[in-house]
């Protein structure tokens, strides 16, 4: 039975942050959608804007469209921590050389993403807080401590290691052994962020369809010919930017990317004291485990928000909110008896590569059809910047090659629809994570 009494009153089963910035149609959603544009991208996220955003600047008529309303996706969802790459090859085992120049580039994403928002003026209540990385055994601190050495050297993180000793001069909770802070990173209200990138889009002449689905994708002699919900849509070039909710839309992209639901709750207002306890330096906060909790203050500083894996298959708001909760309780049992306000569920993407990936998917059957995909839960930053690069390389104004389009997309193996081995996988997952954690604090006593 379902515990209500940890919900609040006024529980809303959608991201906080729609109260201050819902997704919306534009003004032309309405009118006739055009029977033919030079690029069409599918996906009005932050990667299929920043797309059409160069492709518009650059004269060429560009079209987006999406499923639902703009923004519906993971870019009005996420948990709006950024970074300069520092998740890049995380969880895989990357060439030194590859990891080098990807960490370069995700780096290079950073400062560009800044720059962004300074030269649009774009308020997204972004503020530069740092993150802390919390170790959740010993053995992660020391591979914390390896992975510093390399931030620092290449993406230029302004890393630093924080003893198990001093561990609450960063997040009032003993849960953790110590951790890394990375200065070059922060926080941004996602729907805000989206809805100034949204804007941007449309001043320089982006075509913007929400409620549009689209459908199959075939090569003609005019060019080619993307079938919609609205009627079909002849281009030159598409792009594929739906990263998570990318479904069938493609069946050769749909084998090769696995989407992940990622929930996240929102407590009740905490106050500003309360939240400072608990957020010393009102840092953004992540862990090491395979399965990562993900936490951070709400952009006003009154609330809580803490994010992680709750449901793979079967999803429910409200069933993984209280899931979370019972997470949440386990890193700050100060707060048992606070309530949520808000519980939701967003789609993160992953490959197996383990890496983001753009480029052209099968260029030897239908040429013309480009991608920007896998951020696999870090995507604020690096969808921005795929989107943006991919702009760059269909029209022409890009001479070198990005690191993250120079490897393929495999696919996963018995992998065609549904992923059916999400649970067992996250099952394992879960089992290491707990003895990681319990065994080492064991072995302290």
């Amino acid at each position: 039975m379902r515990d209500q009494n940890a919900l609040s009153v006024d529980f809303k089963p959608e991201p906080y942050w729609w109260d201050h910035a819902p997704p919306s149609l534009s003004n032309e959603a309405e009118g006739d959608l055009p029977e033919r544009c030079d690029v069409a991208v599918i996906g009005s996220g932050y990667a299929g804007l920043h797309a059409a955003i160069v492709l518009a600047r650059a004269g060429i008529d560009v079209l987006v469209i999406d499923a639902e309303v703009l923004g519906y996706g993971a870019s009005s969802r996420n948990g709006g921590m950024v970074s300069g790459g520092v998740n890049v090859g995380k969880h895989v085992d990357l060439d030194r050389d590859q990891e080098k120049t990807m960490l370069l580039e995700a780096s290079l994403s950073y400062t560009w993403f800044e720059d962004f928002i300074q030269t649009e003026g774009i308020d997204a209540d972004y503020r530069r807080t740092g993150r802390f990385v919390g170790a959740h055994c010993s053995d992660a601190w020391r591979m914390l401590a390896k992975r510093m050495v390399i931030l620092n050297e290449v993406a230029d993180s302004s890393a630093y290691m924080v003893p198990a000793t001093r561990t609450r001069e960063e997040i009032g909770s003993d849960y953790y052994k110590g951790g890394m802070v990375l200065e070059r990173s922060g926080g941004v209200h996602p729907g805000k962020l989206h809805q100034g990138v949204l804007r941007v889009a449309s001043n320089v002449g982006a075509k913007l369809f929400g409620n549009i689905r689209a459908g199959a994708i075939i090569r003609k002699a005019e060019g080619l010919r993307l079938e919609t919900s609205r009627g079909p849509v002849t281009a030159d070039k598409i792009i594929i930017a739906t990263n998570g909710y990318t479904g069938d839309l493609s069946k050769w992209h749909q084998r090769r990317l696995v989407p992940i639901a990622s929930y996240q709750v929102a407590t009740e207002e905490l106050g500003l004291d309360a939240v400072t306890q608990l957020f010393p330096k009102h840092r953004m906060i992540a862990d090491t485990k395979r399965l990562l909790y993900y936490f951070r203050p709400s952009p006003d500083g009154k609330r809580l928000l803490f994010g992680g894996r709750a449901r793979y298959l079967l999803h429910d708001p409200i069933a993984g909110a209280l899931h979370l909760r019972r997470k949440l309780i386990t890193v700050f049992p100060q707060l048992a008896g606070v309530k949520l306000s808000h519980g939701w569920w967003g789609n993160v993407a992953y490959l197996r590569g383990g890496v983001p990936n753009i480029g052209e998917g099968q260029p030897d059957i239908l040429p013309g059809v480009y991608h920007a995909l896998g951020c696999h839960g870090s995507g604020v930053v690096m969808m921005s910047w795929l989107g943006y690069q991919t702009g760059l390389l269909i029209s022409g104004q890009t001479n070198s090659h990005s690191a993250f389009s120079l490897g393929g997309m495999a696919p996963f193996p018995l992998y065609l629809k549904k992923p059916w081995f999400l649970p067992v996988v996250g099952a394992y997952y879960q089992l290491r994570d707990w003895a990681d954690h319990h065994l080492d604090k064991k072995s302290s006593r």
